[in-house]
């Protein structure tokens, strides 16, 4: 099971991984300055996954590009006519629309 999807978009940035890491290990610091070893493992041990996730592991995604959607030859036709000639138009069984 993982906490951590290092594959979101989120992650892409050094800085952000960075930062979560230094924050996890800093407040495990923290905690064990103020005399709560427990909450200090727990929070060192935060901080030991994400770095492990997010620096150890990380093989980053190259980003999704999507194909690119040519209009159709109708819709060109009826941008260039405007509103206005699109309205007049007869329908396939010959009553103006």
């Amino acid at each position: 099971m993982q906490l951590i999807d290092p594959n979101h978009p989120a992650y892409r940035r050094l800085w952000v991984r960075v930062a979560i890491v230094a924050v996890c290990f800093g407040w495990a610091v923290v905690e064990f300055v103020t005399g709560d070893p427990f909450w200090g493992v727990l929070a060192g041990g935060a901080g030991a996954y994400s770095f492990y996730i997010l620096f150890w592991t990380f093989k980053p995604q190259p980003p999704a590009t999507e194909p690119v959607v040519q209009p159709d030859a109708e819709e060109e036709e009826e941008e260039e006519e405007g509103p206005a000639a699109t309205a007049e138009k007869p329908s396939k069984d010959g009553q103006a629309e």
